[in-house]
């Protein structure tokens, strides 16, 4: 019987260290934008288009930085394409590191192997949050600054979502998903309605941070009611444009509020964020689940 255990060790190292492998492989496959020459900003956008349908995220990360370094000044479509290229690059990583702590801890060199894989995920994450973050503080925020509109709010409220995903290993950075939280729920109060799926989205995955990264249940709770009551008092003036969009995110956000308020909630159950669909859909900046 102890023959068997260790084969069967063996063979689990063996895989860990062939996921190690491959992980590396994958990160050094980089996408060669010089083959296609010296693409104009129009051009940038169709690859950009091209890639999303291939779903080679990775690639539309490098096209959208170039573009972004190229001019600032992003559309509705543009600033989507960039939300939902890196919000899949990073949800693989967060979907993976989440899988790994739910583990139970393995003993000996296993342990370790599986220490040393979640350690290759966290910096593959820090790597990935601090690109976006870098785009967003030197370029994109500056660029809207005092504009005082849907995009200013947009902005701001992807810095809290980054800062925030780099909280779930590194928590000393939910106080810098907090700030750029709060500073976008101000704007968003001072001009986007109680049912403009922003506004909406920001509230939802706020509050997620309160609940999650800060610990903040009660704080949490008054955020996701109060987005939710307030944009059922507006709902008769919704719009069809961001109807379906604004109406997916009041039911995550109804859906939170019994998950934190039940006497018994069921372990498994993770808080909702705002959709990567709705992204697409109706410019809303993602969270994920």
């Amino acid at each position: 019987e102890r023959e068997v255990l260790t084969q069967a060790n063996v063979r689990r190292v063996c895989c860990f260290e062939a996921l190690l492998l491959a992980n590396k492989l994958i990160m050094t496959s980089k996408f060669n934008l010089e083959a296609f020459g010296t693409p104009s900003h129009s051009d940038l956008v169709i690859l950009a288009r091209v890639a999303e349908t291939a779903e080679r995220y990775e690639d539309m990360c490098s096209i959208l930085k170039t573009l972004i370094k190229q001019d600032a000044n992003l559309s509705v479509e543009e600033r989507n394409l960039l939300s939902v290229a890196f919000k899949n690059v990073v949800g693989a990583r967060r979907a993976s590191w989440r899988t790994i702590n739910a583990e139970a801890q393995p003993e000996g060199d296993e342990k370790e192997l599986m220490r040393k894989y979640r350690s290759e995920i966290e910096e593959e994450l820090l790597a990935i949050c601090d690109e976006v973050l870098g785009l967003l503080k030197d370029h994109l925020i500056p660029e809207v600054n005092n504009k005082k509109d849907e995009s200013e709010v947009f902005y701001l409220k992807m810095a809290g979502d980054y800062y925030r995903y780099l909280a779930e290993f590194k928590p000393e950075k939910g106080d810098d998903a907090s700030k750029y939280y709060s500073e976008a729920l101000e704007l968003a109060k001072g001009f986007l309605h109680e049912t403009h799926p922003t506004r909406l989205g920001l509230a939802l995955n706020f509050s997620v941070c309160y609940y999650e990264i800060l610990k903040d249940q009660d704080k949490a709770c008054q955020l996701a009611k109060e987005a939710f009551d307030d944009a059922i008092q507006k709902l008769d003036s919704l719009d069809d444009a961001s109807y379906k969009d604004s109406t997916l995110i009041m039911q995550l956000l109804r859906d939170n509020l019994t998950l934190w308020t039940s006497e018994t909630p069921d372990d498994d159950d993770a808080p909702r964020e705002t959709p990567a669909a709705a992204a697409e859909e109706e410019d809303t900046a993602t969270g994920d689940s």
